[in-house]
């Protein structure tokens, strides 16, 4: 009995913490016809907004701060969107929103937000002319899935080592010379360049991959992440790419199957060169530092974008 007790005490406490969030959001508010404060919840519309009316004026109005059809305002979306691809997973992301919010979106609806506007943002950001002087990073690492039975897939990247823009990535079952090859075909479309140097581990793939597709004329410098050269320059490329992939790692180990994961592959890419400052940089993003001019500069830029 006491334990229903605290559980019914707890869930009141939750209630009346997301109603006050709730309410401190409509607190912000001012009537669009006479400017009062006065502002109460009156359902939604047809299209599922939420709708306000003032209780001076006593006329209702809909905030425009949410994509047509949507019950969730731009913040809210491009929120769970930049905590998903910075690590978190569905149940801290909903936990979040309900924190900072006073709403609580289900994980199916913010799973649907992450795939529609990654889709979208990468169709237009991640073909965007940029600039590169040629010296390549390149690397791999394997995750099991969850579905698939666990099958192992192979991530594989190419990063711009002066920018840090990512310049390719390519998704496989096998880690063969093929799968290297096709990594770095392209890495040379987006770039539209032949690299002078390209770094890699000691993975045989990498030697016959670069041979095929560019010939012997390309600098390989193959390294161990733990063995410095003279210079100790390939050396630490590699492991600050190292810690690159950690991040987009925990994201992709979250996947359900491999269809999913190409998606998110691609929205990694936007995320990581558009959105996400690096500290080579000074706060600036790759994608400043390649010079790629690109009209948006967050998640809530894709996400008020019209399509």
């Amino acid at each position: 009995m006491k334990g229903l007790i605290k559980g019914l005490e707890t869930r009141k406490m939750k209630l009346l913490n997301r109603n006050i969030i709730q309410q401190a959001y409509i607190d912000t508010l001012q009537c669009k016809f006479c400017d009062s404060i006065n502002i109460v919840r009156y359902g939604l519309t047809a299209k599922g907004k939420q709708r306000f009316k003032c209780q001076k004026c006593k006329r209702t109005f809909v905030i425009a701060d949410a994509p047509e059809g949507a019950h969730y305002s731009y913040d809210i979306i491009a929120s769970a969107i930049n905590q998903f691809y910075e690590a978190s997973s569905l149940h801290k992301i909903k936990r979040q929103i309900e924190l900072d919010y006073g709403v609580s979106p289900s994980h199916m609806t913010i799973y649907r937000w992450i795939t529609r506007y990654s889709k979208k943002a990468s169709k237009e950001l991640n073909n965007l002319p940029l600039s590169s002087r040629g010296t390549w990073v390149a690397d791999e690492t394997v995750l099991k899935l969850k579905s698939d039975k666990g099958q192992n897939i192979w991530f594989w990247d190419v990063i711009d080592d002066d920018t840090k823009f990512l310049l390719a990535s390519h998704m496989s079952e096998t880690r063969t010379t093929i799968d290297a090859q096709t990594l770095m075909l392209k890495a040379e479309r987006r770039a539209k360049l032949t690299p002078k140097t390209v770094i890699t581990d000691k993975l045989r793939s990498y030697l016959d991959a670069i041979e095929k597709a560019w010939g012997a004329d390309i600098k390989h410098v193959a390294t161990s992440p733990f063995i410095k050269d003279r210079k100790g320059d390939s050396t630490r490329a590699i492991e600050r790419f190292h810690g690159t992939l950690k991040d987009r790692t925990k994201v992709m180990r979250a996947l359900a199957d491999k269809k999913s994961a190409k998606v998110i592959l691609d929205g990694w890419l936007v995320h990581y060169n558009f959105f996400r400052p690096h500290t080579a940089h000074k706060g600036r993003t790759p994608a400043e530092a390649a010079g790629v001019k690109a009209l948006y500069r967050s998640w809530k830029d894709v996400v008020k974008s019209k399509d």
